[in-house]
């Protein structure tokens, strides 16, 4: 028998199910060791799929590709945005380097009304069918929104113009947020109550390493009336709201459990506070998701990326915890220590 090494390309030898998730996000103890991951990246799902035999390549869509690799990486879900139904956006010079600083799509309440706004209603929401066909049995799809409430507010307006404006025209900036906030609303009342959507996916950035972007009176104002209706939407349609938002969030931790009613949390980082004391604040309360912070991966060895996952779903073995990076796994992170991170999951379902 072949030695198993922390680096081989992921292949799960157990079969996909979705149950061991919703354990998770009811803080419930799952069957076995259970992965999360907001997404992967293209060449990292081709190599999964491939398992290094170009022979096997071959042009999958892009749901295909992806839930062929969440399969065989061990993943219970494929995460999936329904096409068709996108916010306004600036046209930007350069795709690699954004600046929230300035919008441009949005700068008085003319320009407001001339937005060219999509309906959510026209979203093909035919494509979960599509993508639900492709799944082996016991998996699931959380779709996830075209960015969240405040982030698109940001997108459209500019971070800067959007402070001058919350000053200087209050009413307009909340219809602003109330047309962003209304078609989301929307979007996830029709994608939950589709029979292969398991979870639901909120994603909305709210802050950076030191503080939120806007203040808590602001969110309450503009933001979180918002993500109470969406949750509870998603709730009404029987399925659970998970949170991926990146940075602080020391202020509005009770907000999010209490008010909110999120049932899961994604996206952590070291500097603002490790998955490990994460796990113990909201043990009980919210599931915690991923975690295994991205520049630890990148900058660690596979050998300590690998004793740190395997640390983790230790800790979080009894109720509540599925282990994944600590936001996403783009392009820079090294393919071998992706895997050490999968893989002490995967050891671990083998015994």
């Amino acid at each position: 028998m072949a030695t198993k090494k922390i680096t081989d390309i992921p292949q799960a030898k157990t079969e996909p199910d979705f149950e061991n998730l919703l354990k998770v996000l009811r803080c419930q103890k799952p069957n076995r060791p259970t992965l999360f991951e907001f997404f992967l990246n293209k060449n990292l799902e081709e190599r999964i799929i491939t398992r290094d035999d170009p022979s096997k390549v071959k042009p999958w869509s892009d749901p295909l590709r992806r839930g062929l690799a969440f399969r065989q990486a061990g993943y219970d879900y494929v995460i999936f945005t329904v096409p068709g139904f996108v916010f306004p956006r600036p046209q930007r010079e350069h795709k690699s380097s954004i600046s929230m600083s300035h919008g441009g799509v949005i700068t008085d309440r003319a320009s407001f009304k001339a937005c060219a706004w999509q309906n959510p209603d026209d979203a093909q929401y035919q494509a979960l069918d599509e993508v639900a066909a492709e799944l082996p049995s016991g998996m699931k799809i959380i779709p996830s929104g075209p960015g969240g409430v405040e982030e698109n507010a940001i997108e459209l307006i500019g971070f800067e113009e959007l402070c001058f404006m919350m000053a200087d025209d209050p009413d307009l900036t909340q219809e602003i947020f109330d047309k962003i906030g209304s078609s989301l609303l929307r979007y996830y009342e029709l994608a939950a109550a589709h029979r292969a959507v398991g979870a639901c996916m909120v994603n909305d950035d709210w802050g950076f390493k030191t503080q939120t972007l806007l203040s808590v009176a602001q969110m309450r104002k503009y933001v979180f009336p918002w993500h109470q209706k969406i949750v509870a939407a998603i709730h009404k349609a029987g399925k659970p709201a998970i949170l991926h938002s990146c940075g602080y969030y020391e202020q509005i931790v009770d907000i999010m459990i209490d008010e909110l009613k999120f049932d899961a949390r994604h996206s952590y980082e070291d500097a603002i506070e490790p998955v490990e004391k994460a796990y113990e604040r909201f043990k009980g309360r919210m599931a915690v998701l991923g975690g295994i912070d991205v520049d630890f991966v990148c900058r660690s060895t596979p050998e300590q990326v690998y004793q740190r996952s395997s640390a983790m779903l230790k800790q979080g073995a009894s109720s509540g915890y599925a282990l994944g990076t600590g936001n996403s796994v783009p392009e820079y992170v090294p393919h071998d220590h992706y895997f050490a991170m999968i893989n002490a999951a995967l050891h671990a379902r083998e015994g």
